[in-house]
C-alpha cells in the first residue's frame, strides 16, 4: 500500500500533467499538505456512501480529483473539501508570492487555506459554522499550520486582519460583499464563485481608482451556495433552477462531435446566460438528478434543455419557440468563436438586501465586441 507521502507526490504530479497546476510552488504545496488530515472523520463518497477513515482504500479515495463532502444537512451538502483541480486553478489565479496576505471566506475543511499557506501566503480564513471551524482548527493543528482561523460571518470579511492583498471565496455567492473590497489594499482583488445562470463561475472583482467595480471571468466552477445576504435574489437575476421539466415534444439534433467537455459546455452555458436571463439549471424527465443548462418557461415544466453535444429538447406549451431560441443562442456562441468564461468582462452594481448589499455583474461584454445583452 502506498504511503500518504507517495500518494501526495503522485497526485501533485498528475495535476501538473493535466494542466491544473502550472506553478512549482503550488505543486509543492499539494505534495506537502496531507489531504487526509482534513477529512479525518470520513466523508461522503460520490455515490453518497460514507467513507470511514478505517475503511480499506481510504487514502486512495482521498487522493482523487473530486469533491469530498464532509457535512450534509437535510440532504444538502454544507461543507466539503473542494475538487483539487479547481482549488489549484483558483490558487494560481491569486498570483501568490511569499508573504501575500489572503483572506479566505469559507474555511471548509481547512485544506485550501493550508495549501495557500504552504505556497507562501499569510492566510486568514473565516467560516460561520462553529462545528466546521472546530474541525478545521483540529486539522490545521495536526500539521502545525500558521493559518489564522476565525469564526465569523463571511459577508463581514475579517476587518481585524486587514488590509489583504487578495480575498478568495470558496462558497457560491450571488455577489461580492462591499466589505471584502474595503478590506483590500489598492490594486488587490476578490476571487469569488458568483452565481450565474444556475452555476457559480469564478470571477475576479476589483475596485478601480475612480471607485467603480468591475468583474472578469476566470473559470467555470460549481460550488455549494452560501446563506444570508450572500445568496440574495435581486431584480433581473436568473432563475435559481428547476426540477424536472415535462417530457420533451420538440428536438433539435446534436451538433458537436465529440460533445463539448465539461469546461467548454460551461463556457457555452455562461454565454447563453449572458444573452438570455431565463437560462439556469434544470433536469430533464427521469434524469436521476442529472441536469444541465436550460431556458425556463414561466409555465411549470416548460422550456428547453441544451446539452454538451448541442442537442436541444423543448418542453411545455411553448416548446417550439424555446427550442428555436436555444438553438439560436448556440449559433451565436459558435459564430463568436466559442468564447470561454475568461473572455467576458462586466461592470458591477450594488443590489440585493438594502441593509447588506452585494456587488453583482451587469451588462457582460466581450471586449471589442460591444454589449453582449440580447
Amino acid at each position: 500500500m502506498a504511503s500518504s507521502v507517495e500518494l501526495r507526490r503522485r497526485f501533485a504530479d498528475a495535476l501538473v500533467r493535466e494542466g491544473a497546476i502550472t506553478r512549482p510552488e503550488v505543486a509543492e504545496a499539494f505534495a506537502a499538505v496531507p489531504r487526509e488530515a482534513f477529512v479525518a472523520g470520513g466523508f461522503h463518497g460520490r455515490d453518497g456512501t460514507w467513507v470511514a477513515p478505517d475503511a480499506g482504500g481510504f487514502l486512495d479515495a482521498v487522493y482523487v480529483n473530486d469533491v469530498l463532502v464532509t457535512k450534509v444537512v437535510d440532504g444538502r451538502a454544507t461543507s466539503s473539501s473542494s475538487q483539487p483541480s479547481l482549488m489549484a486553478a483558483m490558487i494560481e489565479a491569486l498570483d501568490l508570492s511569499p508573504g501575500t496576505q489572503v483572506l479566505e471566506v469559507g474555511a471548509g475543511t481547512g485544506y485550501n487555506a493550508a495549501l495557500m499557506s504552504a505556497a507562501g501566503a499569510r492566510v486568514t480564513t473565516v467560516d460561520v459554522q462553529p462545528d466546521v471551524v472546530e474541525r478545521a482548527e483540529a486539522a490545521l493543528a495536526t500539521i502545525s499550520s500558521t493559518v489564522d482561523l476565525r469564526l465569523g460571518d463571511g459577508y463581514e470579511g475579517w476587518a481585524a486582519g486587514a488590509p489583504y492583498d487578495r480575498v478568495i471565496v470558496t462558497v457560491g455567492v450571488a455577489g461580492v460583499s462591499p466589505l471584502w473590497l474595503d478590506q483590500l489594499v489598492p490594486g488587490g482583488f476578490v476571487l469569488a464563485p458568483v452565481r450565474h445562470a444556475g452555476h457559480h463561475p469564478v470571477l475576479r472583482a476589483a475596485r478601480a481608482g475612480d471607485g467603480t467595480v468591475h468583474a472578469a471571468g476566470v473559470c467555470p466552477a460549481g460550488f455549494m451556495s452560501a446563506a444570508g445576504p450572500l445568496s440574495a435574489v435581486y431584480a433581473g437575476a436568473h432563475p435559481l433552477g428547476s426540477g424536472p421539466l415535462s417530457p420533451p415534444t420538440v428536438s433539435r439534433p446534436a451538433r458537436f462531435d465529440p460533445p463539448l467537455d465539461v469546461f467548454r459546455y460551461h463556457d457555452m452555458w455562461f454565454a447563453l446566460g449572458v444573452w438570455d436571463s431565463r437560462t439556469t439549471y434544470a433536469q430533464p424527465p427521469d434524469s436521476a438528478g442529472n441536469g444541465g443548462c436550460a431556458l425556463l418557461d414561466e409555465t411549470p415544466g416548460g422550456g428547453a434543455t441544451i446539452w454538451p453535444d448541442g442537442a436541444v429538447r423543448g418542453s411545455g406549451p411553448h416548446a417550439v419557440a424555446f427550442a428555436e431560441t436555444a438553438s439560436g443562442l448556440i449559433d451565436r456562441w459558435v459564430a463568436l468563436g466559442r468564447p470561454a468564461v475568461p473572455a467576458w468582462q462586466a461592470p458591477m452594481a450594488l443590489d440585493g438586501d438594502l441593509s447588506q448589499p452585494i456587488w453583482v455583474p451587469r451588462d457582460w461584454r466581450l471586449p471589442g465586441a460591444g454589449p453582449a445583452v440580447a
